[in-house]
């Protein structure tokens, strides 16, 4: 598992050098099992070549012997002949009865200067039952390989005399030499093979992922409601270009359904705007309906308090139309984007000035700093202080506290400008927290819900952000935006 953790560009890495050192482990391992084998044929064949050799010899002297060919004449027959034939095949030779009693040998001892009165029984058994009258054994003695062949010797008319015993002594000396001399080159050739492996996969990784590198950053910054980039690569494999392909399609269809999100969310915004207006607009005609219907109604040119009714029914009727005037003004403002004639301003003395409109005496200002510096449209500056000052003044009006108190706060942190409102007033309910800056909410009995929301659009034209912090106690929003350091 630890491995699968590995990047792809390491894991590549590995995954070629750890193939070529295996190939070359695994082919040195099968380079020795076969010098072995080979080894072990050539000394079997080696000892049949020298065995057939010696039987010929022997069965030249058995030919030209002035003795009778009998078992019992082998120690006579071959009593010099037998070291003759040991020195041309450089072999000692053992020829025994057929019933495995030794009758003549090259050598009067042999293993550990010990005596062979009788061939062993195993090797008598074998060789009677072999079908083609051979037999050889392996074994090992002293820390030394042998090979010991058992095989009849037959008159010339093919009748079993004696059996002859090739003691071989397999002498890997050159063989391992060569053995050894074959695996240095195989080592130096897998050597440079490594180096070449390691080279190879360096640069073969570093290509695949560059490109898989490159899709990752583009993924990591694709964003919803943003423009994204479409992915240009170049000489890439299949695998990647249909990849690059998929993500380019995908940054079509994601563009596509953006655009189509961004219009249904405008259409539902003016839809819900357009129920607002209506609503709006209905509050103030209802009555206005009703008055010109009752003074339709009561209307009496002869009755003596015609002026005053008149008044009455004329004031009623301004002041509905007041409030359309102030509906429409409303929307109107909050339907403008931010001014963009940006200015180099004082925020503090903005803010003072912001204030100064406001006779509540329980508004108290306060700043660390007699100058702030912020790039920011006067007017809308204004606006902001003012939509939040307000707030807190209908807030504070409904609660009405023993010793009403509103709090703005001004302070740099880092480089942002804040300015905190705080009051002591009814506070905002954690059920309305998280749509208390959507346009049209309001939980007052008059007004449309657009100040906030206001607010909140002017703010983060400009980089900033405002949030809020509500209690029983107090309540704060806090407008943060970028300052000039």
């Amino acid at each position: 598992m630890y491995f699968y953790k590995k990047s792809l560009r390491t894991r590549i890495f590995l995954s070629m050098f750890l193939l070529v050192l295996g190939a070359s482990v695994l082919i040195a391992i099968v380079t020795v099992f076969q010098y072995k084998e080979e080894a072990q044929d050539y000394h079997r064949d080696r000892l049949l070549r020298k065995e057939a050799a010696i039987r010929e010899n022997i069965n030249y002297v058995l030919k030209t012997t002035t003795y009778p060919v009998e078992t019992a004449q082998i120690p006579l027959i071959f009593k010099d002949k037998i070291y003759e034939i040991k020195d041309i095949h450089s072999l000692e030779i053992f020829l025994y009865d057929l019933d495995g009693n030794l009758l003549k040998s090259s050598k009067p001892s042999f293993f550990k200067d010990t005596v062979l009165p009788k061939m062993p029984d195993y090797a008598l058994e074998m060789l009677q039952n072999s079908p083609t009258k051979n037999y050889i054994k392996e074994f090992e003695e002293g820390g030394q390989k042998y090979q010991s062949s058992y095989t009849f010797i037959t008159d010339s008319y093919f009748k079993p005399l004696a059996i002859l015993n090739l003691p071989y002594i397999e002498d890997d000396g050159f063989i391992t030499k060569e053995l050894t001399e074959y695996l240095y080159r195989l080592g130096i050739a897998y050597f440079f093979m490594l180096l070449a492996a390691i080279a190879l996969a360096y640069f073969l990784s570093k290509y695949i992922t560059r490109s898989l590198n490159e899709i990752s950053e583009k993924l990591t910054e694709t964003r919803f409601d943003t423009r994204n980039k479409k992915i240009h690569l170049s000489d890439t494999p299949t695998e990647i270009s249909t990849i690059v392909n998929a993500y380019n399609g995908m940054i079509d269809e994601l563009e596509n359904s953006a655009a189509q999100l961004a219009a249904s969310e405008r259409e539902t915004a003016w839809r819900e705007m357009a129920k607002q207006v209506a609503h709006e607009i209905k509050n103030p005609l209802t009555p206005m309906r009703l008055t010109v219907q009752s003074f339709q109604r009561k209307f009496d040119q002869n009755d003596p308090e015609i002026d005053k009714k008149m008044a009455e029914y004329t004031n009623t009727l301004l002041q509905q139309i007041d409030t359309l005037s102030s509906i429409s003004s409303a929307f109107s403002t909050y339907a403008k984007m931010p001014a963009q004639q940006d200015e180099t301003l004082n925020v503090v003395k903005i803010s003072k000035l912001a204030l100064d409109i406001f006779n509540e005496d329980y508004i108290y200002f306060f700043s660390e700093e007699d100058l702030v510096r912020a790039r920011f449209d006067r007017t809308q500056l204004i606006r902001v202080i003012t939509n939040l000052v307000k707030n807190s003044i209908q807030s504070i009006e409904q609660k009405k506290p023993a010793e009403p108190r509103i709090d703005v706060v001004l302070k740099t942190e880092g480089a942002f400008v804040n300015i905190l409102v705080t009051d002591n007033g009814i506070g905002v309910p954690e059920e309305n927290r998280n749509c208390i800056f959507e346009p049209q909410f309001t939980t007052k009995t008059s007004g449309m819900g657009l100040g906030l929301g206001m607010v909140k659009n002017i703010v983060e034209t400009y980089g900033g952000t405002i949030t809020l912090n509500s209690s029983e106690e107090k309540t704060t929003f806090k407008v943060s935006f970028p300052a000039m350091l």
